[in-house]
């Protein structure tokens, strides 16, 4: 299992030792995206939803996400996070909402994790507060979009 951190040599999953390792600051950036009808990108934009501000609470929720992913990810350090920054733009063409997430931490391991999982939980909130008026709503597009910091240094998706 060359390669993989989170595999022994044996092939059996582990977590991957950070004892030794130096604190560093060190962010990520990932975003997600939800596509929905014009109609559905009106109602969250013009604050008509039933269940209220949908981008509010979905920044709630993704600052949440962040700071729980070792919770929802097995192998993944707990770590304390200095800081977490959800950006929610909504598009017209397509009708959608991309999602920006930021974390920021001090610390011996990457904040990859917390930043997708921040995400991926903002556009999983607003599904849910929207899924009375558009049950086909589309989440995509969850990446990485920047990495800084580590060992490794930085990294930019292209």
């Amino acid at each position: 299992m060359a390669g993989f951190t989170h595999f022994d040599e044996s092939g059996s999953a582990r977590m991957v030792d950070v004892g030794d390792k130096e604190a560093t600051s060190r962010v990520a950036t990932a975003e997600a995206r939800i596509l929905m009808s014009a109609e559905t990108l009106a109602l969250i934009v013009e604050g008509r939803a039933k269940k209220g501000d949908v981008l509010g609470v979905a920044r709630l929720a993704g600052i949440m996400g962040a700071k729980k992913t070792p919770d929802l990810i097995p192998l993944c350090h707990p770590l304390a996070l200095n800081n977490v920054e959800i950006d929610l733009q909504p598009v017209s063409d397509p009708p959608s909402i991309v999602i920006q997430a930021t974390c920021k931490v001090t610390g011996k391991t990457g904040v990859e994790m917390e930043a997708l999982t921040a995400a991926s939980i903002a556009a999983l909130t607003v599904y849910d507060m929207c899924k009375a008026v558009q049950r086909d709503m589309v989440i995509s597009d969850v990446r990485l979009v920047m990495k800084d910091g580590g060992k490794s240094g930085r990294f930019e998706n292209p």
